[in-house]
């Protein structure tokens, strides 16, 4: 296998860190980029070379184009080599009742969850299309596909990311680029298990899976689709809800 640099946003939570553990597993060389001001690299890295990963690392804030630019650049030099391999991961919540949402709540999702999609890969996609190889993977969420109260700013923008996929994977299809999205459902990490345990029991009793979602098997479906195996998919979503929603 060809190793290729693997930029993962949002890296360092629990899905971006899972992410990460399974494209250095089939070999790929990986930065992990973080935000400076919320993130603690230096202990997520640390932890990471304990269990045997030794990641690269890069910081910016993806609402911010310009900081996106500077990012990319320096996980290229980090790597030696250009970014073959984009995993726009990286999303906050805001959640509340569209009545008591204020503007800053909508401002912050749409900024970090959809508008960093075009920040990041903006500066990336062009040298993928020029080199001829390139894999672009979104990450939106089963409340982008089927909505969810409460969250009116999160499923707009994890919506807009299915849009995105949808439209630059026709952009990049005959440049050897495919670009996806996944779109997790209820998956176990530490934000969603700190939910209060009656509303955590509602949520696994809505799953016909009865279960949470692993990262280990968001990660997995990310891997395939960086793959060279996954060479003539673009545009699709891979639904993994545990059939909580058909598309």
């Amino acid at each position: 296998m060809t190793q290729r640099v693997a930029l993962v946003t949002g890296a360092m939570g629990g899905i971006g860190t899972a992410i990460c553990h399974k494209l250095a597993d089939v070999g790929h060389k990986v930065v992990a980029a973080y935000h400076p001001e919320y993130d603690d690299a230096t202990t997520w890295l640390r932890e990471q070379a304990e269990a045997g990963y030794a990641f690269l690392a890069a910081s910016g804030d993806v609402s911010d184009y310009d900081a996106c630019r500077e990012m990319v650049e320096a996980a290229e030099a980090a790597a030696g080599a250009p970014i073959d391999i984009l995993v726009n991961n990286a999303g906050i919540t805001r959640d509340k009742l569209f009545d008591r949402m204020d503007k800053r709540m909508w401002d912050a999702v749409i900024a970090t969850n959809l508008s960093s999609v075009f920040n990041v890969t903006h500066h990336v996609a062009r040298g993928m299309g020029e080199r001829g190889w390139g894999r672009i993977v979104n990450l939106s969420s089963v409340n982008g596909v089927k909505g969810q109260a409460g969250q009116t700013n999160y499923s707009a923008a994890k919506a807009g990311i299915l849009g995105f996929t949808k439209a630059l994977a026709q952009e990049f299809a005959a440049k050897g680029v495919t670009v996806n999205a996944v779109a997790p459902g209820y998956v176990a990490t530490k934000m969603v298990l700190a939910i209060r345990g009656d509303v955590l029991r509602g949520i696994v009793d809505s799953v016909p899976m009865k279960r949470l979602g692993r990262p280990e098997e968001i990660g997995a479906a990310v891997a395939y689709l960086v793959s060279e195996d996954a060479g003539f998919m673009t545009g699709a979503t891979l639904n993994i809800n545990g059939g909580l929603h058909y598309q």
